[in-house]
């Protein structure tokens, strides 16, 4: 089966942001759009630069961080905001963002209706399928959803340990775990293509996401 692979886009849920931005800590300022930050988790240091239109905005956040010593971000990235033109989140350091926000992907597969064309689900984590298809849900639940992942012990494994003040606030899935601890889907290839095969023989196509 030929392995095609489509692009990632963003749906701006903020979902990672929350998670993972939990873990970025700014070190120092170095201009009033430039940040020193660390990744806890990876002990990755990097800089960041504020995009203008939001440099002033951030200054003023940052300043109020800095007076009362409290992160009034903690459920999420400091460098998040919610989305001035619509729903969703968005990145207010997006192209100096950190590597763990560069490779993660909230989706994995796109689903595609084969007669159609139509979009009809995405597969999310190790095996979670959003969908509003009741047939592909049925398919899903019969077929693919008892077939054997080979992450998902390691996923099982892995431990979080929550920000200080924060243990009852979120949660993080497998999914969002397995990145941030540095589980890759790397060894899932069988897996994908024998999910991609019963898509196929049920009239769908499973497109992976890069």
């Amino acid at each position: 089966m030929d392995l095609t692979m489509v692009r990632f886009e963003c749906d701006l849920c903020g979902k990672c942001c929350a998670s993972f931005g939990e873990f970025i800590r700014i070190e120092r300022q170095v201009t009033t759009h430039d940040y020193f930050c660390r990744y806890d988790i990876t002990d990755e240091l990097f800089q960041v630069h504020v995009l203008p239109e939001y440099a002033d905005e951030f200054a003023d956040a940052f300043e109020e961080i800095q007076d009362t010593g409290k992160d009034i971000h903690r459920q999420g990235c400091v460098f998040t905001k919610k989305n001035p033109d619509g729903p969703g989140f968005i990145c207010m350091i997006y192209p100096s963002r950190p590597t763990i926000c560069r490779e993660f992907l909230c989706y994995r597969m796109l689903i595609i209706q084969r007669e159609t064309g139509e979009l009809r689900g995405k597969l999310r984590g190790i095996n979670e399928l959003r969908t509003q298809d009741e047939i592909l849900a049925s398919l899903w639940k019969e077929k693919i959803a008892p077939l054997p992942h080979p992450l998902e012990s390691n996923h099982r494994k892995v431990l979080h340990s929550p920000a200080p003040g924060t243990e009852n606030s979120h949660s993080h899935d497998p999914h969002l775990l397995a990145h941030m601890y540095g589980l890759g889907h790397a060894d899932d290839r069988d897996w994908i293509e024998n999910v991609r095969t019963v898509l196929a023989a049920h009239g769908y196509v499973g497109e992976p996401v890069e």
